[in-house]
């Protein structure tokens, strides 16, 4: 089992920035990718950034170069910088960690971007 908490959401005005912060605990040893997703009422959630444990990244083309995703083994942390914030930017953000082909998600943290 693996416990995820995220941490960092707010109200931002556009152009301003963020950084969420994920927290795992339990077996991280069996985790093998954590990623960031982000879901509006209404719609599918969507992938917003991804990270293997040898440090592989991806990103769709809607938040490619504003967003950084980057993990602290260490701290069983993984962490998203978002810069250059639109209001479309505005969801729930739920931090996923793959595990032995299981997914885990956090709680969510609530990121508001105001124009």
């Amino acid at each position: 089992q693996v416990q995820l908490v995220e941490s960092g959401g707010g109200l931002v005005q556009a152009g301003g920035s963020l950084r969420l912060s994920c927290a795992a605990s339990g077996s991280t040893y069996s985790i093998n990718a954590m990623g960031w997703y982000r879901q509006v009422p209404g719609k599918q959630r969507e992938l917003v950034a991804r990270i293997t444990t040898s440090g592989i990244t991806n990103y769709p083309d809607s938040v490619k170069g504003r967003f950084t995703i980057s993990r602290d083994n260490g701290k069983n942390t993984v962490y998203l910088q978002m810069n250059s914030l639109k209001p479309e930017d505005t969801a729930v953000y739920y931090c996923k960690g793959e595990a032995g082909g299981w997914p885990y998600w956090g709680q969510g943290t609530q990121v508001t971007v105001s124009s």
